[in-house]
């Protein structure tokens, strides 16, 4: 009878586990993610190969739950962050992982722009649409079109920037119909929408869409980045690396594992970015030897001067390297002896 109620207890003890696991806080969790080489994600036709490698570097992100909570709390390098932090009003989860998949695109197309100019290669630009980031509640495109749709004819033209685009819109009256035109899952559909005005400013009018450009960067010779499921803009320098050291015949990395993250601006500028901490945390983990991170012109609160206390917290030998500029971390690895 004893191990009866035992076998009961642990066993409703195991399906409320199981069940409150499912319940999530109104709260989102970071923590250490992975730092994962860049060669076999980075190709470029007839590229040149280096004796060491460029890292690149994540956390992982999730909803809480009760228990993801409570270990957060007790754990030096998990961070615990309100909703409000990490999603824009009214964003849903469909919105906020487009929102990153398309920040992903950018990075990659920043990256690449970066990479071929400084090795004096030619870049070009195709207008490929409208990128649908985001659907407004209760105005026409809500319930018919969907993050991550792009729209690429309005009234059967097709347009050449988004000014062209929103000027069209613009020229319309409330109550006006347009056809859209756009494609989701390799599949294009079209539908009649009517003009109307925005709730929260009747003075604006629209089909209720937040919407960026989107355009594919056309370059030769040929470059393929698979990043899967990654989303956030942070990889842009790891990413300007690889492909540049692909495209020249001069090996920067000299043996050497190399980590770091930053955004990267289509000028070659990087920018601050999130949870260096924890990057700093995988990217020893991983084995890296040097880790590029954010220097923010020497500010007192740099993503550098934060990287270099966790370094130093964790007992690393990983050397940090604050930079500003792409040429800042090729200036650094140039002048960097040859692993032996």
């Amino acid at each position: 009878m004893r191990k009866n109620r035992s076998l009961l207890f642990l066993i409703i003890a195991g399906l409320i586990f199981a069940a409150s696991s499912f319940y999530y806080l109104p709260y989102y969790v970071s923590k250490p993610g992975m730092a994962k080489e860049l060669e076999p994600i980075i190709k470029v036709e007839n590229g040149y190969d280096g004796e060491g490698n460029f890292m690149l570097t994540t956390i992982r992100m999730g909803k809480a739950n009760i228990y993801s909570y409570a270990i957060a709390k007790i754990s030096k390098y998990q961070h615990i962050y309100a909703i409000d932090e990490i999603r824009s009003k009214d964003e849903s989860d469909e919105e906020y992982n487009v929102r990153q998949l398309h920040m992903m695109d950018s990075s990659k197309t920043n990256a690449i722009e970066v990479a071929y100019e400084k090795a004096r290669l030619p870049v070009k630009f195709k207008f490929k649409g409208i990128y649908v980031l985001h659907i407004v509640p209760k105005m026409p495109a809500d319930g018919t079109l969907k993050p991550g749709d792009r729209i690429t004819k309005i009234d059967g033209d097709e347009f050449k920037s988004i000014t062209q685009f929103t000027d069209y819109i613009n020229s319309k009256k409330a109550g006006d119909k347009i056809s859209v035109t756009y494609e989701r899952d390799d599949e294009t559909k079209t539908v009649s929408l009517a003009i109307q005005p925005f709730q929260e400013d009747k003075s604006k009018l629209g089909i209720g869409i937040g919407l960026v450009e989107d355009k594919e960067i056309v370059v030769k010779p040929a470059v393929h980045i698979d990043t899967e499921e990654i989303g956030g803009p942070s990889a842009g320098l790891m990413f300007t690396l690889e492909i540049y050291d692909q495209l020249t015949k001069t090996d920067l990395t000299k043996g050497y594992q190399i980590a770091g993250t930053w955004t990267i601006s289509p000028d070659g500028t990087v920018g601050r970015i999130g949870g260096i901490e924890q990057k700093i945390v995988a990217a020893d983990k991983a084995g890296a030897e040097i880790f590029f991170a954010p220097n923010e012109e020497g500010a007192s609160d740099s993503n550098y001067k934060e990287a270099s206390k966790t370094a130093k917290d964790i007992d690393t030998n990983m050397k940090i390297v604050p930079v500003d500029t792409f040429e800042d971390a090729v200036a650094y690895l140039k002048k960097l002896k040859v692993k032996k």
